[in-house]
């Protein structure tokens, strides 16, 4: 799957969690997602403790994830 259909996978809805990134609009948010795989947990567990995430879901949270260090300047995310 390409990259511009993975991140079609990411959504902002200001209706579903608060308007954070979220997977396919499930409430699953991007930020959970990478916190997952930080902690160590492998693709594999995740999908099997959260049956309705797909493989693409995953990579799409890490291609968002990688999309946002492209921001210049973070100060006003972090402020």
């Amino acid at each position: 799957m390409k990259n511009t259909e993975l991140i079609k996978r990411i959504v902002i809805d200001p209706t579903i969690c608060h308007g954070k990134p979220v997977i396919r609009g499930l409430r699953y948010p991007v930020q959970n997602i990478l916190e997952l795989l930080a902690s160590g947990m492998s693709h594999e567990e995740i999908l099997e403790d959260y049956e309705d995430l797909e493989k693409e879901d995953l990579l799409a949270a890490l291609l968002f994830a990688a999309k946002m260090t492209e921001v210049k300047n973070i100060s006003k995310l972090i402020a």
